[in-house]
């Protein structure tokens, strides 16, 4: 940057650049110097290439140039020899209301692919799906006025789709073109957070134009034109595009609520006064769980990568799902290609521990510091002791080699979703009461479960997960059962749309398979990444 400041002084404090003007012009000069070489064009190698270049055509049409443009004779027609070697003139498109007839070929059952709309009573086109009818002929362009339909003049949106639906085969368009081309647009893909039906849309231009998606598909972005109506085509479908709400117009709608309770204002009908108050959440990056339950997800802007192996696979569930259960038996199977971390804390040693082994023993002062520079992961304090899961534990067993497994807090998610860590995300879903109870009584048969889940709740509205301390066993009671399944349902709510897979957890072994199954995929099957793990 300093350079080019430089570079700008100088040139500036520096006399422009002028044309040669006088008394002869640069053309005179020209002859005079050939007279000047003229003894020396046999003797003097320099000399006589010097006369070979100033004879050739290009340079003498750059000197005819110059003159011309040096004496301001713009009035004027170039002399013939410059006018042979000129550019042919720029293609001016004629006025707009010169009239064009089109024809097209219509396919029966196969939609023309256009939106019309009404501007002063005209009829344009709006826009034109990628990959219709229309858009493969390449007749008709964005902005055409309609003027008449096999001879007969339409003037409003029904008249023109009755004449179009009567048509059959060919179908000739009397049209004021535009004569404008819509630029080509940056392959984009995204993946969908919502599920739409365009036939419960009361919003688009044209239900039958809509496209139809489920929550986690992945769709190509193909128009971005229109701010309120993105044309796009599923990944995989060899269709035309189809109208979605864009990013601006969904996120309005989802947005949108009834106003909340604020006590102080206070509106009174007859008798009976109501008021209305608002709650105020204030943002707390230690505590963001009311943040992210209202942060708004739709689009996310994903890349096709060619299989590769996830550095950390990250459990979510709800508490008593059997996260650990499925974690201890993944890592037990292979622990040469899985691997954990071993959490830190700034309690005292305990007979017999080894730092190290179970946990990582440190000063309070330094876990505080290193907090503070959000060196970890997820972090709590339980009976003025701090418990967490540093970062650089992670990273040591991802230099090892090895994928990185571990049953967070949601939290945290935002906070691994990067290209550093790259995880698979995968939610272990509760199954129905019954079931879950079956399940916690195997997983306490085989030595799995050793905690108690109200104590565990309890650490967790404290920011404290059970990974990081030592807890000791307890059955769960029925209201556990009930508010594991409840918390299943919030945190699918939540935080699916980090999600990479989701299994509900109703059997160890099924869930297992599933899981290592999905794991296995990953090394062999391309894979859509969020955008940012790529650029």
């Amino acid at each position: 940057m300093k350079n080019l400041i430089k570079a700008h002084d100088k040139l500036d404090a520096e006399e422009p650049l002028k044309p040669v003007l006088g008394g002869e012009n640069s053309t005179e000069l020209i002859q005079q110097i050939f007279t000047d070489l003229a003894p020396h064009k046999y003797s003097n190698t320099k000399a006589s290439e010097l006369s070979t270049i100033l004879r050739k055509p290009h340079v003498k049409a750059i000197i005819e140039a110059h003159d011309t443009i040096a004496q301001k004779k713009f009035d004027k027609l170039p002399s013939p020899k410059i006018a042979s070697r000129m550019a042919p003139p720029v293609y001016t498109a004629p006025p707009p209301d010169a009239i064009r007839m089109v024809g097209i070929r219509k396919v029966e059952g196969e939609p023309l692919g256009i939106t019309i709309a009404t501007e002063d009573g005209d009829l344009s086109i709006a826009r034109i799906l990628q990959g219709g009818m229309i858009d493969r002929q390449g007749l008709l362009h964005v902005g055409d006025i309609i003027k008449e339909v096999n001879g007969i003049e339409v003037r409003t949106p029904e008249e023109l789709q009755l004449h179009m639906k009567k048509a059959v085969g060919s179908i000739t368009l009397k049209i004021i073109p535009s004569y404008t081309d819509s630029l080509p647009t940056a392959q984009v893909f995204m993946k969908v957070h919502f599920s739409y039906d365009p036939s419960k849309d009361t919003l688009i231009p044209c239900k039958e134009a809509g496209l139809f998606f489920h929550k986690g598909d992945i769709l190509e972005i193909v128009n971005q034109e229109d701010p309120n109506w993105w044309q796009a085509r599923k990944v995989g479908e060899d269709k035309a595009a189809g109208l979605i709400p864009s990013l601006n117009l969904e996120e309005s709608r989802k947005a949108f609520c009834k106003p909340e309770l604020d006590f102080t204002k206070t509106v009174v009908f007859g008798s009976l006064a109501t008021s209305k108050r608002k709650k105020k959440v204030y943002y707390n990056h230690h505590h963001t769980s009311d943040m992210d339950r209202h942060e708004l997800l739709l689009y996310e802007e994903v890349a096709r990568m060619p299989p590769f192996q996830r550095k950390t696979l990250v459990l979510i569930g709800a508490q008593g799902v059997g996260r650990r259960t499925i974690k201890s038996r993944l890592i037990n199977s292979d622990p040469t290609r899985y691997g954990t971390t071993i959490p830190h804390t700034s309690r005292a040693m305990r007979p017999g521990e080894e730092d190290g082994r179970k946990y990582f023993f440190t000063d309070r002062a330094i876990m505080e510091r290193d907090m503070a520079a959000d060196e970890y992961l997820e972090s709590g304090e339980l009976d003025g002791n701090i418990y967490g899961t540093k970062l650089d534990t992670m990273r040591q067993v991802v230099r090892a080699g090895k994928m990185c497994v571990i049953d967070c807090n949601s939290v945290a998610l935002k906070k691994l979703s990067t290209p550093e860590f790259m995880p698979f995300v995968v939610f272990l879903q509760a199954p129905d009461i019954n079931r879950l109870r079956n399940m916690h009584e195997q997983a306490v048969r085989e030595g799995h479960i050793q905690k108690n889940l109200a104590y565990e709740r309890e650490l967790q509205n404290r920011s404290v997960t059970m990974s990081t301390l030592d807890t000791e066993f307890m059955d769960m009671t029925e209201e556990d059962f009930d508010r594991t399944v409840n918390e299943s349902y919030r945190l699918q709510k939540n935080y699916d749309c980090f999600f990479d897979l989701t299994i509900v957890n109703d059997d160890f072994e099924k869930t297992f398979v599933v899981l290592h199954d999905a794991i296995q995929r990953l090394a062999t099957e391309p894979q859509w990444v969020p955008v940012n793990w790529v650029y």
